[in-house]
């Protein structure tokens, strides 16, 4: 069985994979920035909502870019 989170944890996306893309310079596990994880204790509630909203756009394009062997995609025209 996993351990609850404590109280002051339970609004942060953390998800124990803490690991920074060197090229995205996002967590792997979370998605978050190295700067927003550094800022998010001191961030309020709803300055975190904004940041979790964004969290899952991050991580699919961040897969999307590691199956693409770490090109960033084209937002040109379609070839």
């Amino acid at each position: 069985m996993r351990d609850m989170p404590a109280a002051a944890d339970a609004s942060s996306p953390c998800v124990q994979i803490c690991v920074v893309d060197p090229i995205s310079d996002l967590c792997i596990g979370c998605g978050r920035s190295v700067a927003e994880i550094a800022a998010w204790p001191a961030m309020s509630e709803k300055e975190r909502a904004a940041v979790v909203a964004g969290l899952e756009a991050r991580l699919v394009e961040q897969r999307s870019r590691a199956r693409r062997g770490g090109k960033v995609r084209s937002r040109g025209r379609n070839r």
